[in-house]
């Protein structure tokens, strides 16, 4: 994925960072950061597939993004901060 500089009307990566933070609640866990590369799921962060749809629906509501389970690069979308950051960047830039 090609990453997008953030604007005023994009997010950026400490913005993305904290809202994944807030919405699944990972202070409660102890986890204040998040590295932009590391893999949230699985051996990385270790977020699940609840995570993944809490993860969505917060999208879709900070953002106006909809990331659809049918879409084929969701693996991808998901498998770091900086992906995500950068997905959430380039459909509201479409937008």
């Amino acid at each position: 994925m090609t990453q997008v500089t953030a604007t005023a009307s994009q997010p950026s990566i400490e913005q993305v960072e904290e809202m994944v933070i807030r919405a699944l609640r990972l202070e409660e866990v102890g986890i204040t950061r998040i590295d932009p590369n590391d893999t949230l799921f699985g051996s990385g962060l270790g977020l699940d597939s609840i995570d993944a749809l809490e993860l969505a629906l917060a999208v879709s509501k900070e953002y106006g993004v909809t990331i659809s389970s049918d879409d084929p690069n969701v693996q991808q979308i998901f498998a770091s901060l900086e992906n995500l950051a950068t997905y959430i960047q380039t459909r509201r830039r479409e937008a």
